[in-house]
């Protein structure tokens, strides 16, 4: 007898081609570690029609409320800014040095054309890199932080000066959005801003289906993460929250030169990672596993030995103790500026936040034992 064909579960979009329209501009935007301003402006403008409140923190952490007044809080966040470099020396020929503002990978850097933030807005540069016919000897010279250079087109250190380049001014590359094959999305900074475009979308979710919550929901898009998680230390404190999950990226290990044995074996286009780690509360994180098979959210698992590395950690190990989960988006090519996610998986990710908040009690404790 013939099996009957499978028929799996049809995917369903949740992103829209508008909230896909400012996808787009965010991503396009730039919002380098501490200088995070301009895209938290664009976030929060998106925000506001689905939420009771906003606010903003000194250092430009930007968070909406909705349903403030109840004491149970529960956070939902992403971090906002990318890796970037700062000016560090400018020679008298003037070329520019630079050196890291976050995990910027050198290796990349050499052809890439870059924007120089300065008081009167961008200087166009680029990293230049010696012609291969120049390049001569048994041993090559590999892109290192100490030979990396930028080159605005200027033959001295005045020009330069001239131009409001100064040490210290912030440098993003330039590489924007598009959509490949109709399948990923790909860009500079998807680490993390698809993170706070799905907390976004997650209160866009909850507003369009008139859903309301029992508790004081707090949607965060935190500062400063990729240089310690320093955005979320400062919010947590001031939250207070009861309980936190955090949607941040991790590595799709499919692709060549990365080892499944020491990394996992997690794909773009397979689900959601829900990860195990000290800092991840057991009994929240099977919350999140229990919501995900009821509502027949594909989803994937992944282990870290100590810390998740994530802003997690900062809200778990905040106010005496946060029960925090994290919520991962499969990634390839972090840190550079062709980062690829799968569409499925965005969907996905909003998808579990969303039930998972809808699963959440007032005032739920989260405990494994009292006494």
């Amino acid at each position: 007898m013939a099996k009957k064909k499978d028929e799996s579960k049809k995917h369903v979009p949740v992103v829209t081609k508008k909230s896909l329209q400012f996808f787009e501009k965010y991503i396009n935007n730039a919002a380098p570690t501490g200088y995070e301003w301009e895209g938290q402006k664009l976030w929060l403008a998106y925000l506001k029609p689905y939420v009771d409140e906003t606010f903003v923190d000194h250092y430009g952490t930007a968070v909406g409320v909705i349903n403030p007044k109840a004491d149970y809080k529960v956070v939902i966040e992403a971090h906002a800014d990318e890796i970037s470099w700062y000016v560090n020396y400018i020679t008298n020929d003037g070329l520019i040095y630079v050196i890291r503002n976050g995990g910027s990978d050198h290796q990349i850097a050499p052809s890439k054309r870059v924007n120089i933030h300065t008081e009167n807005g961008f200087v166009k540069a680029v990293f230049g890199w010696p012609a291969i016919h120049t390049r001569h000897g048994e041993k090559e010279q590999a892109p290192e932080l100490k030979n990396i250079f930028l080159d605005c087109g200027c033959t001295s250190k005045e020009e330069v000066e001239a131009l409001g380049i100064h040490v210290g001014c912030v440098i993003t590359y330039e590489d924007e959005f598009m959509v490949l094959n109709d399948r990923y999305y790909v860009g500079r900074a998807l680490d993390n801003r698809a993170g706070g475009f799905m907390i976004a979308e997650v209160a866009r979710l909850l507003k369009e289906n008139k859903k309301k919550l029992p508790f004081a929901l707090y949607i965060v898009n935190s500062v400063q993460e990729e240089i310690g998680l320093r955005g979320a230390e400062m919010i947590a404190h001031r939250i207070k929250p009861n309980v936190a999950i955090v949607t941040d990226v991790t590595h799709d290990t499919t692709t060549p030169m990365i080892n499944k044995v020491t990394q996992g074996d997690l794909s773009a286009g397979k689900g959601p990672v829900v990860s195990y780690a000290p800092a991840v509360q057991t009994n929240l994180n099977k919350l999140l596993i229990k919501t995900a098979e009821k509502a027949g959210i594909p989803f994937q698992r992944q282990a870290s030995s100590r810390s998740t590395g994530t802003d997690t950690d900062a809200f778990a190990y905040s106010n005496g103790g946060v029960p925090s989960a994290l919520i991962s988006l499969p990634l390839r090519y972090m840190h550079t500026t062709v980062e690829m996610i799968h569409k499925e998986d965005v969907d996905n990710v909003i998808s579990l936040i969303y039930e998972s908040l809808l699963a959440i009690k007032d005032g739920q404790d989260f405990r494994e034992f009292t006494k």
